[in-house]
Order: structure tokens, then C-alpha cells, then sequence
């Protein structure tokens, strides 16, 4: 037991403890935005937006260009799906959950290729020594980046990309040595796991008030 709690520890040890208390407050409010997601709260996205913004200085200063180009586009994204969830008609919000269509997945394909080839690109204009973990966090940057498209327009397929992608994840931070991040990716999975569940409960039962 010790010995695992040594593993999510010891990069800690000499780590600036400035760092790991923004990582505290980024992993909270990370957690928080994706309880507010599976209720289909629109504070998601400013909850999310402190925890993007935070993980960005995190990751740019640990020279993780993938993670810290994913997390700037989460802000982004964010922005829009405040956006996108606020809009109203007739004193109601005009952006249901429904699933993606043809157009939709051929798009969300689309952009899982294209973030692939600009997170290498990034990787390789800095520099960077790309390793295995690194092609790892390519691959789940296109997810990532699908998944956060998906959400920002209620699709209920985003919960399907943020489980597997958050499953690849926790192991990756782990092997990195953010402990944090490692255990907010376990939460997220099962968080992502009920989201799905009542995503698809409310989308059935608007199709049957319809």
C-alpha cells in the first residue's frame, strides 16, 4: 500500500508548491464542471473554464504541448457551449440532447484526424522528443477534442468518447506522475459512465413528450 501511495506521491516531493495547489484547485473544479455536465447544468462551463485555464499554465510549463493545446481549445469550446446551452426561444433553450447524425460523424472524424496531425505538428515545432505516452496523448487529443465539440451541442455521443478516452488517461498521468490528474480522470470515467445513463434517459423521454 505504501508503495502505491509513494508512486502517486513522490513527484510531489520536489515539486513547487505553487504548482500542486494549482493542480488541487484545477482538479475540484475539473470534477465539479463534469457533475454539472451530467445534469445538463449550464455551470459546466464557467466551473470548467477555471479548471481549463489553470491546466494550461500546468501543462505549458511541463512542456506537455498536447495536453496544454487541448485544454486551451476546452476554453474555447467553452465559451461557445455557454454560448450554445444559453440560447432561448419563446423563453425556452433551443439545444436539446440528441444524437449526432451522419453529417455529425463524419465531422467529429474530420476533427479527430485534424487534431491528431496539429498536436504532432505542435510537438514536433517545439521540439520535443516524441515517446510513446506522447503518440498517446495525440491519439486522445483528437477524442478529446471530438468530445468537447459533441458536449457543446448536447450529443449524447460525447459521453462515449470521454469514457474511453478518460480510461487511456489515467494510466498515462499516472505513468507521468500527475497523481491528481491520474485519480480526476478515474472520477471523470465513472462520472462520464452516469452522465451517458441519464443523457439517455432524458433523451428517451423527450422522444416519448414529443
Amino acid at each position: 500500500m505504501n508503495q502505491i501511495f509513494d508512486f502517486f506521491l513522490e513527484p510531489y516531493y520536489t515539486r513547487e508548491t505553487y504548482l500542486i495547489i494549482l493542480e488541487a484547485i484545477a482538479f475540484l473544479f475539473g470534477i465539479a464542471s463534469v457533475i454539472y455536465a451530467k445534469k445538463e447544468n449550464i455551470l459546466v462551463y464557467p466551473v470548467g473554464l477555471v479548471a481549463t485555464i489553470i491546466t494550461v499554465y500546468l501543462f505549458f510549463h511541463d512542456e506537455l504541448m498536447g495536453d496544454m493545446m487541448m485544454n486551451f481549445y476546452y476554453s474555447i469550446m467553452s465559451l461557445y457551449g455557454w454560448w450554445n446551452w444559453s440560447r432561448k426561444k419563446e423563453n425556452k433553450f433551443i439545444v436539446p440532447i440528441s444524437r449526432t447524425n451522419s453529417r455529425e460523424k463524419v465531422i467529429g472524424i474530420g476533427m479527430f484526424l485534424l487534431t491528431m496531425l496539429v498536436t504532432y505538428g505542435v510537438y514536433w515545432a517545439y521540439g520535443t522528443e516524441i515517446n510513446t505516452s506522447n503518440y498517446i496523448d495525440i491519439f486522445t487529443s483528437g477524442i478529446f477534442f471530438t468530445a468537447m465539440w459533441y458536449m457543446a451541442n448536447k450529443k449524447l455521443e460525447n459521453w462515449t468518447l470521454w469514457i474511453f478516452a478518460d480510461i487511456i488517461t489515467v494510466p498515462l498521468y499516472a505513468y507521468r506522475g500527475w497523481g491528481m490528474f491520474s485519480l480526476q480522470y478515474l472520477i471523470f470515467t465513472i462520472l462520464a459512465i452516469q452522465g451517458y445513463i441519464e443523457w439517455k434517459k432524458s433523451l428517451s423521454n423527450n422522444q416519448q413528450t414529443a
